[in-house]
């Protein structure tokens, strides 16, 4: 009887997001440089703009959004272990790991010292940091629930990296040439600097088609998924930490809804992390193939379209542009720094 209560809840909502993304997948594979997710989050706006005026759509939808903004969102994050084989990535992507490493530090160190600056909030810096350094829109879907984002913040992270998912995309192939890049190095480059896949995909499809022949794009990809990897020590870092804080809360007798000293792991801690840990080892361990792992791995990324079109519907379009100044400033800087030590490491490193 509870089960057929929550789908009577859930189902008016999970259908209008579902409704938004089947479009929105569509137009990001035409558009692959901009990205389903971000279809997702406009389309999602603009028919909260149209819909919520009338009467009892909110309150309707509302519980299915919130559903498919949350659970459906850690689905996906927990389907895109089984994309990633650790030994195959770490095997193949070694030679990257130290300017992987150096990247990511600095667009984390960045977005913590602008925080600080600037009084950026701290779940818009987390998420415009870890989504600049590791994978964009991939990155910011595991990270935005251990964190307790609320769908605003993760829209306008989103929103960030897109901008420069963009910008990256039409300006370093050419950047590239100008530098006298090897095809290697640009691959490691593109891998390294760019956000999304789908935007380092198209950056290394670009350099392809300037020097035919290349091969840029194996390289680039297999770089990007070796950085993907570093959503496993950062989630469970912060998850540890939110857990920290949630402890000392409750001693405090501060936590919400809590009397003084009660904790409750349970609660706090984001478990979905450990089963994307576990698919990321169930795919290690028996070898899975590609024509097992694809299939989950695309049902993944139509779930963050699907969460993505639930989070712009949830979202104030006015409020958006409002307090978009800062974190788009950061998301340049994070951008910027990435870019100069992917170029610096190369560099210095002879891979040119």
């Amino acid at each position: 009887m509870e089960l057929i209560k929550d789908f009577k809840d859930l189902w008016r909502g999970v259908a209008l997001a579902l409704v938004i993304a089947v479009p929105a997948w569509l137009l990001g594979k035409q558009f692959e440089v901009i990205g389903g997710p971000v279809f997702a989050i406009l389309i999602g706006m603009v028919l909260a703009t149209l819909l919520r005026r009338r009467p009892g759509v909110a309150e309707a939808t509302s519980a299915g959004i919130k559903y498919t903004s949350k659970k459906i969102l850690q689905y996906a994050v927990i389907l895109l272990g089984f994309g990633l084989n650790l030994g195959e990535i770490a095997k193949v992507g070694a030679k990257s790991l130290p300017i992987i490493v150096a990247t990511i530090t600095t667009s984390l160190v960045v977005s913590y010292v602008l925080h600080r600056a600037m009084k950026v909030p701290t779940k818009i810096s987390t998420l415009v940091g870890v989504g600049s350094s590791i994978c964009g829109g991939s990155a910011i879907a595991a990270t935005a629930p251990v964190i307790d984002a609320d769908d605003e913040e993760i829209a306008q992270a989103i929103s960030v990296i897109f901008l420069f998912n963009i910008l990256a995309a039409l300006i370093f192939p050419t950047l590239g040439s100008m530098l006298g890049m090897t095809n290697e190095g640009f691959g490691l480059f593109a891998g390294t600097a760019v956000n999304d896949t789908s935007s380092v995909t198209a950056a290394a499809a670009a350099w392809d088609g300037m020097h035919p022949g290349s091969n840029a794009l194996d390289h680039a990809t297999i770089v990007k998924l070796t950085r993907t990897l570093a959503i496993i020590p950062i989630t469970l870092g912060l998850a540890f930490l939110q857990v920290r804080r949630a402890k000392r809360a409750a001693e405090a007798g501060e936590g919400t809804g809590q009397a003084a000293g009660t904790f409750d792991i349970k609660k706090i801690f984001p478990f979905f992390i450990l089963f994307f840990v576990l698919a990321s080892i169930i795919t290690t361990v028996f070898a899975l193939p590609v024509a097992v792992t694809a299939p989950i791995k695309t049902l993944s990324k139509f779930f963050i379209v699907m969460a993505m079109a639930a989070i712009g519907f949830n979202t104030d379009v006015v409020k958006l542009v409002k307090t978009g100044g800062k974190p788009i400033f950061m998301g340049l800087c994070c951008w910027i720094a990435i870019t100069l030590v992917s170029l610096g490491m190369q560099s210095m490193l002879g891979i040119w």
